[in-house]
């Protein structure tokens, strides 16, 4: 289960779903164009990707 935590306040969020297939998302990272690193969640049936929750001003972090 992917779970993320904010560092900040120690809030978390617990398993997220892909609404089309109803598997669970799985935290992965992308590179911008300009060389950020973003946190996502994505479908593992390639349904697609979203941005990882954010919290307190900033992304929340996953532990793989």
């Amino acid at each position: 289960m992917s779970a993320y935590k904010c560092e900040v306040c120690g809030m978390s969020v617990g398993t997220m779903t892909c609404g089309t297939c109803d598997k669970e998302l799985e935290h992965s990272t992308i590179t911008t164009d300009d060389g950020e690193t973003v946190h996502v969640s994505t479908c593992p049936d390639g349904h697609g990707m979203i941005k990882s929750p954010m919290c307190c001003g900033q992304d929340m972090t996953c532990k793989v």
